[in-house]
């Protein structure tokens, strides 16, 4: 920064050109796009569907609404989209609406610029400083968006008609940059009206001044499908005036879910304790969330959104940690018998559609067994666990549970040939005790919910035998 300009008289002999910040994002997007790097590298599952679109809306020069449920990385891609604009930009030194240099519009520097010429001080302001955000809410005010007379500055001694009485609002404050609006139908129609100039004549006005600010923004806003078609909550000619509208959505698959999940995550951890989390356990929280979706007993208007599964996976790890704790061991491997863990996390991510009384637990619970009968299926051939069957026929009983201890699933495989080949396939290799007993427990529940062994369940202790 040291060596960079310090006046405007320096900046012209630089080189630097001034650009409005759609030129700009489109041309850093070619040059991005030229060279292989992806513009939003931490956004999974879109690779074919979203991001080119966006990428078209970026090349194109357009204000674009995301338009899409709750947990579809909309925020986050407005959001990323800040790296794709120049580092650093420069601005009349002390303008509070990022005033280009060689174009001010504020009456603070075109005075500033007047008076001084090529000599007029500049900043540099960071990307991150060209990015504005407004969760949009029934008390928002047009002061809020586009400014206000500030009375401080009138008891100044300022004249009203004096365009240095404005505090402007957080519109023209992200000028030559990119301003989000979401939950944009949330915005209070006479309010969205004073977004109209913006976005066509890229000007606002304030309080009948004869003053007219030429921005320079970027709009994105983000919207709720059933607000946005159904409530008619946008007002048409705000609709109209917007560039592109995309569509975005869930993780199309149980992979890109597990993805998002290892990403986005922040499990138990601890320097003493070591956390091992087997594939089969991830795919159980990730297919859940599938199936969530769905599933005819959920309101799918409101969705199943990508938080449910990281919560779930959270969940999960933490009540194997507990246990853990409890039994006072340095390893900690989630089992089938944590997923129990997961009906808090769940209740309060789903809206269940219900009239009975103790429904809403009835659905969990059915969505955790289907999410395991499905990647035991996956994971487990009717070769791999027809001995363990006949073993249990021929009279083995086993307990499994919270209460039940590593030590003694190692045991029971052990003791009994035919666990051996189908739990060695599940550690993969890795058969330390914790994960002995989450493969053991996985495969058993698995046997259960096949209709190939019966279970009996009291509490935190699950007890399977033969169906015989």
């Amino acid at each position: 920064m040291t060596s960079r300009p310090t006046t405007i008289g320096q900046l012209r002999a630089s080189g630097w050109v001034s650009r409005s910040v759609k030129q700009e994002l489109r041309e850093n997007a070619i040059a991005k796009i030229r060279a292989g790097e992806s513009l939003f590298p931490r956004v999974m599952g879109y690779e074919e569907t979203v991001l080119p679109q966006l990428e078209n809306a970026l090349l194109a020069g357009h204000d674009l609404v995301f338009l899409g449920e709750r947990g579809q990385a909309k925020t986050r891609l407005i959001r990323s989209m800040v790296q794709i604009l120049d580092e650093y930009m420069p601005i009349v030194a002390g303008s509070e609406i990022n005033d280009d240099p060689y174009a001010p519009v504020s009456r603070y520097a075109l005075d500033l610029v007047a008076e001084h010429g090529d000599e007029t001080r500049i900043d540099w302001v960071h990307r991150d400083m060209r990015f504005g955000e407004k969760l949009a809410t029934p008390d928002t005010s047009i002061a809020d968006l586009i400014g206000e007379v500030d009375p401080i500055k009138v008891a100044e001694g300022r004249y009203l008609s004096d365009e240095l009485t404005l505090h402007y609002g957080l519109v023209p404050r992200t000028n030559r940059g990119i301003f989000a609006m979401n939950e944009l139908p949330d915005l209070a129609e006479r309010i969205q009206v004073g977004l109209l100039n913006v976005l066509e004549e890229r000007d606002v006005q304030v309080r009948g001044y004869k003053i007219r600010l030429p921005l320079d923004i970027l709009l994105v806003a983000s919207a709720n499908p059933e607000d946005y078609t159904n409530r008619g909550r946008i007002i048409t000619p705000l609709k109209d005036r917007f560039g592109s509208q995309i569509r975005t959505h869930y993780p199309r698959t149980v992979d890109i879910e597990m993805e998002i999940v290892d990403q986005e995550s922040n499990p138990f951890a601890a320097a003493d304790m070591t956390v091992r989390v087997p594939q089969y356990m991830k795919e159980i929280v990730s297919t859940l969330s599938q199936a969530a979706r769905g599933n005819g007993n959920i309101n799918q208007r409101s969705g199943v959104s990508v938080r449910l599964s990281v919560s779930n996976y959270e969940a999960m790890v933490a009540n194997a940690a507990r246990r853990a704790l409890t039994h006072g061991l340095d390893e900690v491997v989630p089992r089938v018998s944590d997923l129990d863990a997961l009906v808090a996390s769940i209740s309060g991510k789903v809206e269940i559609e219900s009239m009975e009384e103790g429904r809403d637990l009835q659905v969990i619970e059915n969505l955790i067994r289907s999410a395991v009968l499905s990647v035991f299926k996956e994971h487990v051939g009717a070769d791999q666990y027809r001995e363990v069957v006949d073993s249990f026929e021929g009279g083995m009983v086993a307990n499994a549970g919270e209460d039940v201890a590593d030590s003694e699933f190692v045991r029971l495989v052990s003791e009994n040939e035919s666990l051996r080949a189908p739990v060695q396939a599940l550690t993969e290799g890795d058969e330390s005790p914790g994960m002995v007993a989450s493969a053991v427990e996985f495969l058993f529940e698995g046997l259960h919910l096949s209709k190939r062994l019966n279970k009996d369940a009291v509490g935190a202790r699950a007890t399977y035998r033969g169906r015989a």
